[in-house]
């Protein structure tokens, strides 16, 4: 393995992300579990599973974000997630635009300039509605596993409108159409739609600035990428780990941080 230079730890609501890059800001190693209420102990044990590697990560620089950031002792610094998630990106595909990236929790819209700057966002943090866990509470009551929605809610023919932006009455809605016979399917690709429309409405309060990047556990769905691209007509661009660009992120921020000093 590459000499590893610094590290970025995300601390989201359902998963904790750590990254590791190389003297140039290569990602060169990377673990992702979910989230653990006890960060402090999680954080000891993904160290323990950094020495297991060959490397001790208790020598290395180390920036923390996202919700648990300021839990994370170890961190020299804490960095918000919009930072992060905007220096991540820039440095994985190489230019600024438009980044929508769809938590656990929380959505965000970034509008990145050059060299990583965030020139202007909009921040979903008090609703689930246009989040992965609105997606995640209907799961359940559909029984149709988290990683098939996306290509259930695609194989629909039809759709049908959820016209509740609460996540509690949209699950109260759904239960209503499962006792009056409606197929699952539509109701999916209705889901997803709803979600999307929130997203869509938030990149049109900041303005879209082309291209368009998704970052995020939930864009790896492919029924999110096909419906923003739908809803917008511009197509979107990944990067090869989505789930990882705020970690990657605050390991970019340690390393020139350490460069500095």
């Amino acid at each position: 393995m590459e000499e590893v230079k610094a590290l970025g730890i995300d601390v989201g609501s359902t998963t904790v992300k750590l990254t590791a890059v190389d003297a140039q800001g290569k990602l060169i190693w990377h673990h992702l579990e979910g989230a653990d209420p006890r960060v402090e102990d999680q954080v000891d044990h993904f160290f323990n599973l950094m020495r297991e590697h060959g490397f001790d990560g208790k020598e290395l620089p180390m920036v923390a974000t996202g919700y648990g950031r300021n839990l994370v002792e170890q961190a020299e610094k804490k960095v918000t997630e919009i930072t992060c998630h905007a220096t991540g990106v820039y440095n994985q595909l190489g230019h600024g635009g438009t980044l929508v990236d769809i938590g656990g929790q929380d959505s965000k819209v970034i509008i990145i300039g050059e060299n990583s700057q965030v020139v202007d966002f909009a921040m979903n943090d008090k609703c689930a509605a246009g989040t992965g866990r609105f997606l995640e509470n209907t799961a359940g009551r559909l029984r149709v596993p988290l990683d098939r929605m996306g290509v259930e809610a695609l194989s629909a023919a039809e759709e049908v409108a959820i016209s509740s932006t609460c996540t509690v009455f949209a699950e109260s809605e759904i239960i209503s159409m499962i006792a009056h016979g409606v197929e699952v399917n539509p109701i999916l690709k209705g889901l997803h739609r709803s979600l999307i429309l929130r997203i869509v409405a938030m990149i049109r309060s900041v303005g879209l600035v082309p291209p368009l990047m998704l970052s995020g556990g939930v864009v790896k769905n492919p029924a999110i990428r096909e419906m923003i691209t739908q809803e917008l007509g511009e197509q979107v661009t990944m990067p090869e780990y989505p789930q990882l660009m705020g970690a990657y992120g605050a390991a970019l921020i340690a390393l020139k941080n350490s460069n500095r000093a």
